[in-house]
């Protein structure tokens, strides 16, 4: 058997760049290698809604083609890549994770379908999501459960379940999840990944709103700067954000030396953060301090009222789309999404308005405390990996969402946050570390991961060859 290191569907995006412009390798055989791993998973890990083997060889062919003409559309035209469910392929249903009948057709390719097409590279599927988007784990009325590609007993973390397993899995380099409270750094976080919310609007949406960005699952922080020189563009269609000016997205990593670097290790809200975790994070500052980086604790800066207030609107919004639904859709719902969304209907008007304005709030709150710094080191979690099975760290759907704490604040900012793997457990689950830092320094932050991932040691890695 071909080992994990160097199968093709294995090979990052620019070894398989390198490979394809030299003529040792073709997207043809990537492609068959990544369909055989797809095959060979999926039953287990359930990490694909749309997959069509032969529409993927067939972009793998057209894309062998434009490199033996000497015409790729780009150093990345033959990359596998893959979308989460609720960004939409034209065409094609956007069922959004859950069983309601007649789901939605997409009548157009969301911006970063459209970025991806235009680079060339092989979209291997869309990748599966819990209903509506709000678990953080990957469980869904329609698809069943989605398991972590490291250990399949544990989550794949959410909402870009599907995402984060296909990343972990092998199923080629490149990922797109989005995130509003976390949903791309959680799978990174539990599954050993690379995975970037990106500054606010970077990545245009075709449906945006407060919170909400998309972003890249990788295994490599190259690999997160390759995907975001493709997909970090601006689209008209996002009517809510303005063009960035232009980034560098230089794989070269960046010594933070001279750089000034606060640690967050409480929340003020939320779960409490479990010991390996925090002696994980308190590592990683040690690594910076060590690098020359001016190193300092950051107080706790959004409490619980703010958190609470936040997800109580979130009630409301999606108890908003419940209550349009008939009776028999309603029947098909995630029961704890029926049950965590009906809580929100009660709220008045007046209170909604309140708890819509803690998005405001947290976002003044967090912007505040983190000005005076470049970056900002934190637990992406309080909590490492749970049970498949289980809807959320906390299952009971009337409890807030304590496991967020740390990372829906920068959604809330529009500031940049990456996860980025900072160790692996006694039980072999793995630790993130999010770094976050000031809007538009998107590609600095993933040169810093990128270097952090060079100095963290050989225990905080993933052994990927253990999911083979």
């Amino acid at each position: 058997m071909t080992s994990p290191e160097t199968r093709p569907a294995f090979l990052d995006a620019g070894t398989l760049a390198a490979r394809y412009a030299d003529g040792s390798l073709s997207p043809a055989d990537v492609a068959e290698d990544v369909i055989a791993r797809v095959v060979d998973r999926e039953p287990e890990l359930n990490a694909l809604y749309l997959f069509d083997a032969e529409e993927v060889r067939a972009d793998a062919a057209a894309s062998a083609e434009r490199w033996r003409s000497g015409a790729p559309l780009g150093p990345f035209d033959g990359v596998p890549a893959t979308v989460k469910e609720n960004l939409a392929r034209a065409g094609r249903p956007k069922p959004s994770g859950t069983a309601i009948p007649h789901p939605p057709i997409a009548e157009r390719n969301a911006p970063t379908t459209d970025r991806l097409l235009e680079a060339g590279a092989v979209i291997v599927g869309s990748t599966t999501m819990p209903d509506w988007g709000m678990l953080s784990s990957g469980v869904s009325s329609l698809h069943g459960v989605t398991r972590g590609a490291l250990n399949p007993a544990h989550t794949s973390g959410g909402s870009s379940a599907g995402a984060g397993t296909a990343a972990a899995a092998g199923y080629g380099p490149f990922h797109v999840g989005t995130d509003i409270g976390g949903s791309i750094r959680l799978p990174g976080s539990w599954q050993g990944l690379t995975a970037l919310k990106p500054s606010e609007g970077l990545i245009p949406l075709d449906v945006p709103y407060d919170g909400r960005a998309a972003g890249p699952l990788t295994r490599t922080a190259a690999d997160a700067i390759r995907l975001m020189s493709i997909i970090g563009r601006p689209d008209p269609r996002d009517y809510l954000t303005r063009p960035y000016p232009a980034m560098e997205w230089s794989t070269e990593p960046l010594v933070p030396a001279g750089m000034r670097v606060a640690v967050q290790l409480d929340a003020g809200s939320g779960l409490p953060v479990e010991a390996e975790t925090l002696a994980a994070v308190e590592r990683a500052a040690e690594r910076f301090a060590a690098a020359g980086a001016a190193v300092e604790p950051l107080a706790p800066f959004v409490g619980t009222a703010v958190l609470d207030g936040l997800v109580d609107f979130w009630r409301s919004r999606s108890y908003a789309d419940y209550e349009a639904l008939s009776e028999a859709e309603r029947a098909v719902v995630l029961p704890f999404i029926a049950e965590w969304c009906l809580a929100g209907a009660g709220f008045s008007a007046a209170q909604t308005v309140r708890n819509r304005n803690m998005i405001d709030e947290m976002a003044r709150l967090t912007r505040a405390a983190t000005e005076p710094f470049d970056l900002v080191l934190s637990p992406v979690t309080p909590v490492a990996a749970f049970p498949a099975e289980d809807p959320m760290p906390i299952t009971d759907p009337l409890a807030t969402m304590g496991h967020i704490s740390f990372t829906v604040p920068y959604n809330m900012s529009g500031q940049p946050a990456v996860s980025i793997g900072a160790g692996v457990q006694a039980d072999g689950r793995t630790i993130g570390l999010q770094i976050a830092a000031r809007i538009g320094a998107d590609d600095r932050l993933l040169r810093v991961a990128r270097w952090f991932e060079e100095v963290r040691g050989e225990d905080a890695e993933v052994d990927w060859s253990r999911i083979d």
